[in-house]
């Protein structure tokens, strides 16, 4: 009679060497006078599912050589399976289908496996092994979130860090200097109101390696880079943040002030392009957004704006872009309006100076309240007082205040030139605000046109037209209006 043997060691539980099972499956043959043809052996493989990949080699096996095997032989009825039906059923399904009994090392050769007494036998084996299964599934978890209780990162490093090792041959991760640069600078960039696909561009040109629509969301989402780890809710606990061993990326204020952007961030439903600068703010006369796009023509592609609702207007990519731009040089600001500005500024300063210094003292007030908010939170948590996701809630809500804030006054911390200095070092630089759109991403493009005609600009019969101008370029649209390029067209 011929037998196959089975061996299985489990990552989690490794308690019955490989060697051991096979020298205690070899011991078993020889007793009963088997012929052994050979071992299959999975190593670090899940008891729970029959996905393994020496255990389908076996079955390929035994499909293949129907009739010549007909035994299994395993130590245990545990390293056969952990998982109580699937067990019995393919136990049932190899006897069935190839002839082969499956027994363990315990069992006696001339077993009857058709007797209720023995099927009800290993039944409660399965099922014991069943209930070992879920112990050892509840000490790793448990093991896993006290690690990270501690404020050990488990797992492979994120882009930013690298893992490392100390001296006590633990897993720490450490700052990737050359990396941490680039998540610094999707942080800030997106804290400057920059949208994700620009700065993914952008990263990506610096060396960013993660891919995948959302590979810049999963940076700003990350606590990791703020010092935190995230312990995920278990049973009756809830999700938390706790301070980590490792080195932070970014401060916790930049941290909660993006998470507070992205929690009211809309979908952008028009994403600009470099080649179509005014696609997704220049409307036609309908109302509707002007799509753009290239149009095959004899020799080359034309780069064309249309309106989807009025398919016979078609107008050309430059000369649309040459008439903005010259709107733009005629809005520039002439150097006597800038040395009158200047002037009226300055007079202007004294008052709202002394409205900062209040605002300062009323910040610094209202983030020694939300500390104390934070504080007593925390304080009713561990006494139990409120639920994880009451918790949770007012947690988030608190940081968020309290980044916003924090970022208020170190802003107003960081100001180390007068006001009078930053008026007179940066309006001159209104005389050329072409100069100044030419240089921007376009991003930053879209939020000069809305800035100046609040979304409304539109374009019919050769010509801009605006219901509304930024009150600052109210007198340079006069001289627009006489070059026919830009028409104020008050709605009434």
């Amino acid at each position: 009679m011929n037998a196959l043997g089975y061996l299985r060691l489990s990552s989690k539980d490794q308690s019955k060497s490989l060697e051991y099972q096979e020298s205690s499956i070899k011991e078993y043959c020889k007793r009963n006078k088997l012929n052994m043809l050979g071992v299959f052996k999975d190593n670090g493989e899940s008891s729970y599912t029959f996905d393994r990949p020496d255990y389908m080699a076996l079955e390929a096996y035994l499909k293949k050589y129907k009739g010549e095997c007909q035994y299994l032989i395993v130590l245990d009825h545990d390293r056969f399976s952990r998982n109580l039906p699937e067990a019995l059923m393919k136990i049932a399904e190899l006897e069935k289908k190839y002839g082969v009994k499956v027994l363990s090392t315990n069992e006696r050769i001339d077993l009857d496996t058709s007797d209720p007494d023995v099927f009800m036998k290993r039944a409660l084996d399965y099922m014991m092994a069943n209930k070992e299964l879920f112990n050892i599934r509840h000490r790793t978890k448990q093991g896993i979130r006290n690690a990270k209780e501690k404020g050990r990162y488990l797992g492979r490093a994120p882009f930013g860090y690298q893992n490392i090792i100390d001296g006590s041959k633990t897993n720490l991760i450490g700052i990737n200097q050359s990396q941490a640069v680039i998540v610094r600078k999707i942080f800030n960039d997106y804290l400057l109101g920059i949208a994700p696909y620009i700065i993914y561009k952008d990263v990506k040109a610096l060396g960013f390696k993660n891919t995948g629509n959302s590979a810049i969301y999963d940076v700003l989402n990350n606590p990791l880079y703020a010092g935190f780890i995230k312990v995920a809710a278990y049973r009756d606990l809830p999700e938390k943040l706790v301070k980590g061993l490792h080195e932070p990326i970014i401060s916790e204020t930049e941290y909660w002030a993006a998470q507070k952007m992205l929690s009211n961030k809309r979908p952008q439903r028009i994403q600009p392009a470099e080649d179509f600068p005014l696609r997704g703010v220049l409307k036609c006369w309908c109302g509707r957004n002007y799509t753009a796009g290239w149009s095959k023509g004899k020799k080359q592609y034309y780069m064309y704006y249309k309106c989807i609702d009025h398919n016979y207007i078609n107008i050309p990519g430059p000369k649309l872009h040459d008439q903005f731009n010259e709107v733009l040089k005629a809005l520039a600001f002439k150097p006597h309006q800038i040395k009158d500005l200047v002037t009226k500024a300055k007079a202007m300063l004294v008052e709202p100076l002394k409205l900062k210094q209040e605002k300062t003292k009323e910040n610094a007030k209202a983030l020694h309240a939300v500390n104390e908010k934070i504080y007593l939170l925390e304080k009713r948590y561990m006494e139990n007082e409120i639920e994880g996701s009451t918790y949770k809630t007012w947690f988030k809500q608190y940081k968020e205040e309290k980044a916003e804030l924090e970022m208020a006054l170190s802003g107003r911390a960081k100001m180390k030139d007068s006001n009078e200095a930053v008026f007179e070092r940066v309006l001159p630089w209104m005389s050329n605000l072409f100069g100044i759109y030419d240089k921007c991403t376009i991003y930053q493009k879209h939020s000069i046109v809305r800035g100046v005609f609040k979304d409304n600009l539109a374009y019919s019969e050769g010509a801009f037209r605006t219901p509304f101008i930024d009150p600052t370029f109210e007198d340079n649209s006069l001289i627009l209006k006489e070059k026919g390029l830009l028409f104020l067209e008050y709605r009434t």
